[in-house]
Parts: structure tokens; C-alpha cells; sequence
């Protein structure tokens, strides 16, 4: 059984967006069990968990004596095992590798610089000044995006760990309307978040974190 290491509590803007949301999601798309090893937030900093994840972050996978970090690479390790998350053909699959390296290079550091910008500086003159350009460099991403998207389902032929690490990226501008300004876009953000194993893998977090809402 895979044990799948994550906080045991964060902040309440941060839940339903802790990216064990990915594995998890992963997980059950493959029908693979796993356990939750739930550390503090403080424990990220000790020399024991350090030596398993060198920058202190989650999430966390091991596999037996294997302990893999980096989200990314995590659902290339899980991808390995079925064709669920990387598909069969050797193209098709192929083509699920370069997605992912997109979800993850090409446009999740954009989203972040604009979701940091709008959750914790939106007030300063700065960032005022800075929005406008980090707008208009998401905003062609996401359009990019759309049109890749018209015709097609998903984006390397059959659902796979791509569109995990992008619909996860994609979340992330929920208190945005960037994304709705996309008809192909939302529709493929709307029909991955209907599938049964990532509202399970969502149920789950926010199950993990809501006593701790309720009681702060």
C-alpha cells in the first residue's frame, strides 16, 4: 500500500488546494490504495523529513523503500504502474509527458505569480502596477489553452495525468472569471472535475481539514 504524506492541518484559504489533491486524484483514478501519513506543519523543517523531501514541502509518496517527491514526478511513478493515468500507445503517451511538462512549466508559475499577487498583495501600489501584465500573460496561456482544447476531451487524446496537473492548476483561478471567459477551457475544467475519483479525492481533503475549521 502506497502511504501518502501530508499536512495535518493548514489554512482554511489553502484547503481543497493542497496539492495531495493530485496524487490523491491520481490514486483513485487507478484504483490504487493508499494511507495518509499526516505531519505538522513545523515537522516540514526536521532533519528526518528533510532527508525524504530536501525542500520541506508536500506531498509525499512512498512506495515501499522508495519515497518520491514533486507532484509531477509522483504521477509519473503512479502513471508506470497503470495505463489509467499515462495511457497505452507508446505516442499517447509521449504525448501525456509533454502535457504535464506543460501543466507544470509553461502554466502553473504564471497562475501562481497572479493567484500570490491577488490573495496577499492585491493592495499595494505595486501590485496594482504588476496585475495588468500577469493578467494578459495568464490570460493568452488559458487562451492557447482553449484552443487546443476545441474538438478534443482532453489533452492527449483519453484522460491521463495531464489533465490532473493542469485541471489542479486551472482550480487555482476559482475567484477569478478567467477561465469561464473560455467556453473549450471551462467545459474541459467542468467535465474533468464530474469524474467520480476527483470528487472523492476533493471529499477527502476537505474531510481531513474541515474539523479543524469548525473548531478554530
Amino acid at each position: 500500500m502506497y502511504t501518502l504524506t501530508t499536512y495535518r492541518s493548514v489554512p482554511s484559504f489553502a484547503i481543497g488546494f493542497v496539492r495531495d489533491l493530485r496524487v490523491r486524484w491520481a490514486l483513485e483514478e487507478a484504483g490504487l490504495p493508499y494511507q495518509l501519513r499526516l505531519i505538522e506543519f513545523d515537522e516540514r523543517h526536521s532533519p528526518a523529513y528533510r532527508q525524504q523531501q530536501p525542500f520541506g514541502q508536500v506531498p509525499m509518496l512512498q512506495d515501499g523503500d522508495l519515497s518520491l517527491f514533486e507532484s509531477g514526478a509522483i504521477l509519473l511513478h503512479l502513471g508506470e504502474k497503470t495505463p489509467a493515468l499515462l495511457l497505452d500507445a507508446p505516442a499517447a503517451r509521449a504525448h501525456v509527458h509533454t502535457w504535464m511538462f506543460a501543466a507544470l512549466n509553461t502554466v502553473e508559475p504564471h497562475v501562481l505569480n497572479l493567484v500570490s499577487l491577488l490573495a496577499f498583495s492585491s493592495g499595494e501600489a505595486w501590485a496594482k502596477e504588476r496585475r495588468p501584465a500577469l493578467e494578459e500573460t495568464v490570460l493568452q496561456r488559458l487562451r492557447d489553452l482553449d484552443a487546443w482544447l476545441e474538438g478534443r476531451e482532453y489533452l492527449a487524446g483519453g484522460f491521463s495525468a495531464a489533465d490532473i496537473l493542469m485541471v489542479t492548476v486551472l482550480r487555482l483561478l476559482g475567484a477569478t472569471d478567467h477561465v469561464a471567459r473560455f467556453p473549450h477551457l471551462k467545459a474541459y475544467l467542468d467535465r474533468c472535475t464530474a469524474r467520480a475519483a476527483f470528487k472523492k479525492a476533493l471529499a477527502d481533503q476537505l474531510a481531513l481539514y474541515a474539523p479543524k475549521v469548525a473548531n478554530a
